[in-house]
């Protein structure tokens, strides 16, 4: 599965379902691919739970796709095998690769006219938690998310798709 996610092109046909319900045939045109690469990824993204077929949109053997909502969570490490430890730690390094060049592009825009120009939460600090209180923590974060989530067709139409993003780990320096 943390494979099937870390693929390049698998990642620019997520990000082009996140615009919206999308065929084979228009997710090639939009990412300069062929259709039969296209219809292959989305396959293994649907196989992994990933995207599922939207039955409202298909006509005939047309199938056109949708992101599928999930809560991705990851067992413990020590549950994983090492080659899915290897996979997963491959995937978090293409994903904060992917939202440092977001963070970039957002800050090239920000200083434009846009509305959203000042529309920045960041923030940082440091806690001193026990291992329950980090779980606890990082359960109430979550719970604040699951809060504000809505699907795509639920947004009202001054909406802006957040990029919400939440790292917290043990000082390797510290105690």
């Amino acid at each position: 599965m943390f494979k099937a996610l870390a693929h390049p092109l698998r990642r620019r046909i997520l990000a082009e379902l996140r615009r919206g319900p999308a065929s084979a045939t228009t997710v090639a045109a939009a990412l300069g691919k062929n259709t039969g690469v296209t219809s292959y990824h989305l396959r293994e993204l649907a196989r992994h739970g990933f995207v599922e077929e939207d039955p409202t949109l298909g006509r005939g053997k047309e199938r056109w796709w949708r992101v599928r909502p999930r809560d991705l969570r990851t067992p413990p490490l020590k549950e994983l095998s090492p080659e899915a430890v290897k996979q997963l730690t491959e995937l978090r390094s293409v994903q904060i690769t992917e939202d440092l060049e977001a963070w970039g592009r957002y800050q090239e825009e920000r200083f434009g006219e846009s509305e959203w120009a000042d529309t920045v939460a960041f923030t940082r600090g440091s806690l001193g938690l026990t291992r329950t209180e980090f779980t606890q923590f990082f359960d109430e974060y979550r719970a604040l998310l699951k809060r504000y989530w809505r699907a795509q067709e639920d947004l009202p139409p001054d909406a802006r798709r957040i990029l919400v993003r939440f790292i917290a780990f043990p000082d390797p320096d510290g105690n």
